[in-house]
């Protein structure tokens, strides 16, 4: 093979087609769709072509991957094989293709082989084996490219079988690394579940005689997933797969269709027709392995008993011929998903499908039966996921629920959010099932978690939009007046434990009558902790952490407290270790980091410059003076994961303390380039959120040294702060002030408002 040092064989002076840079979405939309695709992979091929040596026999230029498809997007690289049987200089003949090809920008992954060697290695190499089922004859030897074609083809039909099972595997962990293209919120359309590299093992799978796997909606599927491909290429400039949020509307554009959520609803219904395909291809693999390792039964499949009205037959679930009737029990679609979510076998596709034809409507309320079964199928765990996926493909959802209709492939836009609505309610049961023995109500914790986000994607507050949602979908399940209140209230207060424990002073003994007087009682306070944890573990990585899990137990052990006994929390104090000794004095504990000086202005901002210097996220800070001292007490955690310095923390805090500017210096620099942001920063003034002092809330896009510009904006404006929370998701923060005094002048608090907004 050639290194990419040595110069290539001869000089070519033709150019690749040009891939369009920019334009109107009119014009840009003629190189979307399969001619624009057709077009793309023969301009190309007359271009390798021209590079090919003509007077060389025995060698050939095979293009595999998109390209031997002929479905390669604008930005694609090329997959390239030279075939030969010996040939001498064969080394100079690559030199002479590849050099051009990276000359001309493009990505290239190229081998060269023997036919006997492109054999040998597809026989034991899936990958390749899949690579070469779209070989395809571009230039050169055309008997040689056909000579392999064909092989490659004979070779996977006799060696599938074997092969498939280290398809899957490979399959099942890119999976895991990709997640589920039809949940996703900024999925991968290549490598993503759903996505069009299973479209390539579908078709795989079909050519080795296993199932048919490309039925015209997969095919269609596809081809809409290509056209996606095609549109995200043209409007990035470049070769990317994943569709982030800033490109939807854009790629949406391009395709002719209304807005970025049209783009998402049309990408997950696609996602979902191909990862249903592959589910039934593992399944026809499975049984043809299976049959083959014990040869042909002699009579009729054994079926076993799994559940009431449920047999297992071939390893999937079907009904129990006393299940089949003139008027089939309306639960029987329910009891069907719940055993097949317990029991995590598959049902299968004919069960599915009598079931949505024959089973019918569910009376309101619901029989115990199905109440039951629905209570066991969101609390199955693993089972729960494939399950529920699988009933919502035959239309099962929508009988027992008519509101899933709306909520199905709904986007959410905030960014801490990873699945659609739908996925999203689903994760979250399954989720809740790790809090279920910490709760009474294990039934209401599982019912709550999948029904809390039912208000999104309705105008107005989703908490209180769905709270009268949840209690109709409660009622009509048949669950009992005084549990259908509770679900109610769960989701109505769904965010009040995060949001009050990120955002409040804890030790506020009005910050914990408020949510004790809000909850009402410590079973409907457990369930929201529980509920809480699940909601925050199903939205994604950027809503959860360990500080505030910390902040979220310390609360509802004080609520606890409240309920039990009626005691509040004492006020906080000062660590006495700061009200004497020498100053400045710094005290660095773990995530606590406290210091005192002589009073003076200023000191609350300055210490929260100089902690970012040390890449230390602040989460919470307390402020206050005592006889001429001033304390402040940080809570952080680190930026990127490494813990700090103490020794260089502890001097450069001791600087600070003692009105040393010059350690900010850098740090007043980059906040000030900082500042700004793509949506308009608020000021909410909560007046009667804590015991002494009156809340700022300020509502903005996160940026490097936001505390320290609003804190010094504040001290500044000569508000004292005594407290300080800091919660971050994702982009945005909301941060929380304790400002001392009452503040009930409305210009006093819209000239400090206006202050605080002028530093954002």
């Amino acid at each position: 093979m050639p290194s990419r040092g040595s110069a290539p064989l001869h000089a070519i002076t033709s150019e690749p087609p040009a891939v369009p840079v920019g334009g109107s979405p009119e014009d840009l939309r003629d190189h979307i769709g399969a001619v624009a695709r057709e077009n793309r992979a023969a301009a190309l091929d007359a271009w390798l072509a021209g590079m090919f040596p003509g007077h060389v026999p025995g060698v050939s230029l095979i293009a595999v991957g998109g390209l031997g498809r002929r479905d390669c997007a604008p930005h694609s690289d090329l997959d390239l094989v030279l075939l030969h049987n010996g040939a001498a200089g064969i080394d100079r003949i690559a030199s002479g293709l590849w050099y051009p090809i990276w000359d001309a920008k493009l990505g290239l992954d190229h081998s060269v082989r023997t036919l006997p060697e492109a054999l040998s290695v597809a026989h034991d190499d899936v990958k390749v084996a899949l690579g070469l089922l779209d070989a395809r004859h571009v230039a050169g030897d055309p008997e040689l490219s056909a000579e392999l074609i064909a092989a490659t083809a004979d070779q996977w039909r006799r060696t599938a079988v074997r092969l498939i099972p280290q398809l899957k595997e490979l399959t099942v962990a890119r999976w895991a690394a990709h997640g589920e293209l039809a949940f996703l919120l900024e999925g991968d359309l290549k490598e993503a579940a759903g996505g069009l590299r299973d479209v390539t093992v579908l078709r795989a799978i079909g050519r080795a005689g296993v199932a048919d796997t490309m039925r015209p909606a997969v095919r269609a599927a596809g081809l809409r997933l290509l056209d996606t491909r095609d549109a995200l290429h043209l409007a990035v400039g470049r070769r990317v797969d994943r569709l982030v949020a800033q490109e939807r509307s854009t790629v949406a554009t391009l395709l002719g269709l209304d807005d970025g959520d049209a783009l998402l609803r049309r990408l997950s219904g696609d996602a979902r027709t191909v990862a249903h395909a592959m589910d039934d291809a593992w399944r026809a693999a499975e049984r043809l392995r299976t049959g083959r390792r014990r040869g042909v039964p002699a009579g009729p499949p054994a079926r076993r008993p799994v559940a009431r009205d449920v047999v297992e037959q071939d390893g999937e679930l079907v009904l129990a011929r006393t299940a089949i009737g003139p008027v089939p029990d309306p639960s029987l679609s329910l009891r069907v998903a719940a055993a097949a979510a317990a029991a995590r076998l598959p049902i299968a596709r004919a069960t599915c499908e009598w079931l949505a034809s024959y089973c019918p409507p569910m009376p309101t309320p619901w029989p115990s039966a199905a109440r039951t079964a629905l209570v066991s199928l969101l609390g199955a765990g693993p089972g729960l996921l494939p399950t529920w996926e699988s009933a919502d493909r035959y239309g099962l959802i929508d009988a027992w629920l008519p509101e899933w209709a709306r909520m199905r492939s709904l986007p959410q836009h905030h960014p801490v959010h990873r699945f659609t609505l739908d996925r999203h309610l689903v994760q979250a049961a399954y989720e809740a099932t790790a809090y279920l023995r910490e709760v009474d109500r294990p039934d209401l914790l599982l019912v709550g978690a999948f029904l809390h986000d039912v208000g999104k994607g309705l105008p107005g507050d989703h908490s209180e939009v769905g709270a009268p949602i949840a209690r109709d979908i409660a009622a009509r399940i048949g669950l009992a007046p005084a549990d259908v209140t509770t679900i109610e209230k769960l989701v109505r207060l769904h965010l009040l434990l995060p949001d009050v424990a990120t955002r409040r002073d804890l030790s506020d003994p009005l910050t914990i009558s408020t949510v004790a007087d809000q909850v009402g009682d410590a079973t409907t306070l457990d369930l929201l902790h529980a509920l809480a944890r699940a909601d925050s573990l199903a939205t994604g990585p950027a809503a959860w952490s360990d500080w505030k899990g910390r902040l979220m137990a310390q609360l509802v052990r004080r609520v606890h407290t409240a309920l039990d006994t009626g005691e509040l929390p004492e006020p906080p104090r000062p660590d006495p270790e700061l009200l004497c000794g020498d100053l400045p004095a710094v005290h660095l504990d773990g995530d606590r980091v406290a210091v005192a000086a002589a009073d003076r202005r200023g000191l609350l901002g300055a210490v929260a410059a100089c902690l970012a210097m040390h890449r230390l996220d602040v989460v919470a800070a307390d402020a206050s003076t005592v006889d001429g001292r001033a304390i402040v007490e940080f809570w952080t955690q680190p930026r990127y994961g490494s813990p700090y310095d103490p020794v260089s923390l502890a001097a450069d805090l001791r600087r600070v303390a003692a009105g040393d500017v010059s350690v900010t210096q850098r740090l007043r620099a980059r906040a000030m380039s900082a500042r700004g942001g793509t949506a308009s920063p608020r000021v909410v003034w909560q007046h009667a959120a804590a015991t002494d002092a009156t809340v700022l809330e300020l509502r903005a896009a996160d940026s490097a040294g936001l505390l320290y510009r609003v804190a010094t904006a504040l001290d500044e404006a000569g508000a004292e702060v005594r407290a300080a929370r800091i919660s971050t998701l994702g982009g945005d923060v909301v941060d929380a002030f304790y400002l001392v005094g009452p503040w009930s002048e409305q210009a006093e608090c819209d000239r400090v408002g206006a202050a605080v907004l002028d530093a954002v």
